[in-house]
């Protein structure tokens, strides 16, 4: 499912426009986005919950030359299902 589909069943669930629907889940993203980048967490009970954490510094090598190479530390987005989501998808 792309941005569009997901706004077209939005939009059909909750009964609103699609114009509607686009606003709200980009105001979703967005509100998303500042919270990780702050370092926050986000719990949505039931559907799970996104986190990020620190990935460190590490070696790693070229499967095509074999040559190792160093592999900065970064900051990743985690996500794990809820279990009411997990239940569902299961």
């Amino acid at each position: 499912m792309n941005k569009t589909e997901l706004i077209e069943a939005m939009a059909k669930k909750a009964n609103l426009s699609k114009a509607d629907s686009k606003k709200a889940l980009e105001a979703y993203l967005n509100v998303t986005t500042d919270a990780l980048k702050k370092g926050d967490r986000i719990a949505l009970i039931g559907f799970g919950t996104f986190s990020v954490q620190k990935r460190a510094a590490r070696k790693g090598h070229n499967p095509q030359t074999g040559q190792s190479i160093k592999i900065a530390a970064k900051k990743v987005v985690k996500f794990k299902a809820g279990a009411t989501l997990a239940k569902k998808v299961k």
